[in-house]
């Protein structure tokens, strides 16, 4: 017995092409330096409000759904700035965190925060130490932690460099 199926379009639904837009801008953004990184981030969080975990949780289902890079196991960088992307796009704003896990083996890693909780991580908040976050808590500045420009990604020391 056979059945019919139909696939649906490829970027299909609400937010489609807007969806694909935070992507593609999430896998160039990824290529900044940290610092830069940092910087763009926080203004694009500018006049944002905080968002719910349920709205976290189905951007980054949609995410994951549309771009098979973001999905993968090293796609943990624009999978999160893709997320955060999007969720700006409906004026809502996740906690954007780079940093490492806190238990070996000590890798890189960038996620996501909702209501205090990991989105879409297998590890609790606990188990990873965040050395950059974007949030937009903190006021105008909407980040905290990093050291400066130039140094998120030497533990948070700071090598004075500008990006």
């Amino acid at each position: 017995m056979t059945t019919e199926m139909t696939m649906p379009r490829r970027g299909a639904g609400a937010g489609g092409v807007r969806l694909r837009a935070a992507v593609a801008a999430a896998f160039v953004l990824a290529r900044l330096k940290p610092g830069r990184l940092r910087r763009v981030l926080a203004r694009c969080s500018r006049g944002a409000r905080p968002a719910s975990y349920a709205e976290t949780l189905e951007v980054l289902e949609a995410v994951v759904a549309t771009s098979r890079r973001c999905a993968s196991r090293y796609g943990c960088l624009p999978r999160s700035v893709a997320v955060a992307l999007a969720c700006r796009m409906s004026g809502v704003w996740p906690d954007w965190c780079a940093g490492v896990w806190a238990t070996p083996p000590f890798s890189p890693h960038a996620w996501v925060l909702a209501e205090g909780r990991t989105v879409g991580e297998q590890a609790e908040a606990a188990d990873l130490r965040p050395l950059m976050v974007v949030t937009v808590r903190e006021g105008v500045q909407g980040e905290r932690g990093g050291g400066d420009d130039g140094g998120a990604g030497t533990g948070g020391s700071g090598s004075g460099q500008t990006a």
